[in-house]
């Protein structure tokens, strides 16, 4: 006959099966929840005690998960353009050694990496400009239709840098959503930037260390 318990413990095992088909993060935190909540009472009442243990451990870690992305969702609303990058970036990203004269890719080269600037000065050879500590380069080849590079980079003195694969800026953004909203920012910063150099003559070299001077 079926009792409280069972009827319960299907309605967990249908919201875990709902969870699977979810995309968004939050609303599967909390249907996931849900059917902890459910499988805690079944295994209660059924006297299941590894399903009671599992289903009771995982209670904490679904809420704090689904406290954690609803506290990324309001820095995203509150995040401004000067929030600093090393702050959330660089701890994801490898760190290389680079020689002066060293060619980091050329204009249509595949693009399979972005760039922090640590220390040193990176130029970009189509505009004769430098790039120096704090720019990020790389992130627009990343994000295009044909990830390809747009402009040619070589190190310009000897370089500290961070390097972020394309499979790991992919892990990062699906983890950390407020990488992509920063990094939208510094693409539509660069993207002006390059409609004013087509009308105005060259802009003076922007000064070491600003995190929008970016380029790919």
């Amino acid at each position: 006959m079926t009792t409280v318990g069972y009827v319960c413990g299907f309605i967990g095992a249908g919201l875990t099966l709902l969870s699977y088909t979810m995309k968004s993060m939050l609303p599967l935190r909390l249907v996931a929840l849900a059917s902890n909540f459910f499988f805690v009472i079944y295994g209660f009442i059924e006297w299941a005690i590894p399903s009671l243990v599992l289903y009771a451990t995982l209670i904490p870690i679904n809420a704090k998960k689904a406290w954690d992305i609803r506290r990324l969702v309001r820095d995203i609303e509150r995040a401004k353009e000067d929030s600093p990058i090393a702050e959330w970036l660089l701890p994801h990203m490898k760190p290389r050694q680079a020689k002066a004269g060293e060619l980091l890719w050329r204009q249509g080269d595949r693009a399979t990496e972005m760039i922090y600037v640590e220390t040193g000065k990176l130029k970009l050879v189509e505009y004769d400009e430098l790039l120096g500590p704090g720019s990020l380069v790389g992130e627009i080849g990343l994000f295009s239709p044909d990830s390809r590079r747009t402009r040619t980079i070589v190190c310009e003195t000897d370089c500290e840098l961070y390097s972020l694969s394309a499979d790991g800026m992919a892990q990062l953004y699906y983890l950390n959503p407020k990488l992509g909203f920063h990094v939208m920012r510094l693409v539509v910063a660069r993207l002006m930037r390059d409609a004013s150099r087509s009308v105005a003559p060259k802009a003076p070299v922007p000064a070491s260390g600003a995190i929008a001077n970016t380029t790919d």
